[in-house]
């Protein structure tokens, strides 16, 4: 295949997970008798810009379709860790009842109702129905679209240009990165600024963390190679802070290049030197991120069957999309977990793609009683743990695989 960013033709493959269907593709009743659509996944690296890529087949309208099931607002975690950063950006580039925020993939809202509680306006760009619905429901206008350079232009044309613009968590989600990233030079006012958050890519391959990859994630990111990305897009990179979510994301400020006059921080050049040190730039780094993935796939799989074989019942918590991965990579069906319990209405009732799982609410933890929990977003652990910490009436234990394999 040949980069989505530099064109060049790919070599390189960093890890072959087999072959899954999308991740959020969760059946219904409607189709859970249906046959699923599995398309192969398989991450490349391009050795001249360093994207790292998922070598897919699927197309972005298909992924993020009407059935999208992944609302933003379930995780008590996350909100705060929204409502602290509208706080900070309303203070640190003055933002007041004159200036314009946008959201791009705001998906139910979790993010702008905290611009909207300041009356700040603000508008969100969402392509999937059913959260730009939930979005809606709190009074927040909602363009119902993938965005891009098209969009962005419209978008001005109306006033709406943009003193602030969030993309959080989706700069890897974009098929045609080069056009969504021009879109923010576009939509930005001259003295505007952009924030993006993901997941490290630096994160992602020490800590072994290949459940992140799936077929909505197109992209894998180092910083060096958004700096480039976005240099070749017209955007210049302000900024940029390490932050735990996701198992390590990073925040990256950015303004035109036209136009921006903000200095460039310390910490830029800081982490481009640390991922230059650790050789991100070189196919040594990548070596042997598949082979601790196959390790890992087998510890959970000897600790399912051993559990099975002791008679002991195993539930897990969190239908989400690293869950189906790992799921799917090891071949796991409901004879070996019962059922995956998860606080969104929107999932309950429906099954796990590939691995054919129910999706229960949380109350059937406590009717069942299952002897172990499987936490499948092991970055929300500790949330996860306090939550159900009831399970210890029972003497159930809690169990997760990544980044290591450990039952507490």
């Amino acid at each position: 295949m040949k980069c989505r960013h530099c064109s060049s033709e790919i070599t390189f493959q960093l890890i072959d997970l087999g072959t899954a269907p999308p991740s959020n593709a969760y059946l219904t009743p409607q189709t859970i008798n249906q046959p699923e659509t599995w398309f192969p996944l398989n991450v490349v690296v391009c050795e001249k810009c360093w994207l790292v890529q998922v070598e897919s087949s699927s197309r972005a309208a298909d992924l993020f379709n009407d059935e999208y099931a992944y609302f933003s607002s379930f995780s008590d975690v996350w909100l705060q860790h929204c409502k602290a950063y509208v706080w900070r950006m309303i203070e640190k580039l003055g933002l007041n009842q004159s200036s314009m925020v946008a959201e791009i993939a705001s998906n139910d809202g979790y993010l702008l109702q905290f611009v909207q509680e300041q009356k700040i306006p603000c508008f969100g760009v969402e392509p999937t129905a059913s959260t730009a619905i939930a979005a809606r429901a709190k009074g927040i206008e909602t363009i119902e679209e993938f965005f891009g350079v098209a969009l962005a232009k419209r978008l001005v044309n109306e006033g709406k240009a943009a003193d602030l613009i969030a993309a959080n968590n989706v700069l890897a989600h974009v098929p045609d990165i080069n056009d969504f990233v021009r879109g923010f030079a576009t939509l930005l006012k001259a003295d505007g600024v952009a924030t993006f958050e993901f997941p490290h890519l630096m994160k992602m391959i020490e800590d072994r963390q290949f459940d992140t990859i799936y077929h909505e994630h197109y992209s894998y990111l180092s910083f060096t190679t958004v700096v480039d990305i976005f240099a070749a897009n017209g955007l210049s990179v302000l900024d940029v802070e390490q932050i735990p979510t996701h198992g390590g994301s990073l925040r990256v400020f950015a303004q035109r290049s036209d136009t921006g006059s903000r200095r460039m921080e310390g910490s830029v050049t800081d982490l481009l030197k640390l991922e230059s040190d650790k050789g991100m730039k070189t196919v040594d780094f990548y070596e042997g991120f598949e082979e601790e993935a196959e390790q890992l796939k087998s510890a959970l799989m000897d600790f399912l069957i051993t559990s099975k074989e002791d008679s002991k019942k195993v539930a897990a918590y969190g239908a989400a999309a690293k869950g189906n991965t790992f799921l799917n990579y090891a071949g796991v069906k409901s004879d070996l977990i019962s059922f995956v319990s998860d606080r969104n209405p929107a999932k309950q009732g429906k099954w796990m793609p590939g691995s054919r799982i129910p999706i229960v609410g949380e109350q059937q933890i406590r009717d069942e009683q299952p002897d172990f929990v499987l936490i499948l977003p092991w970055n929300l652990q500790e949330e996860v743990s306090q939550q159900l910490s009831y399970i210890r009436e029972w003497g159930a234990q809690f169990v997760v695989v990544q980044p290591k394999f450990r039952i507490w």
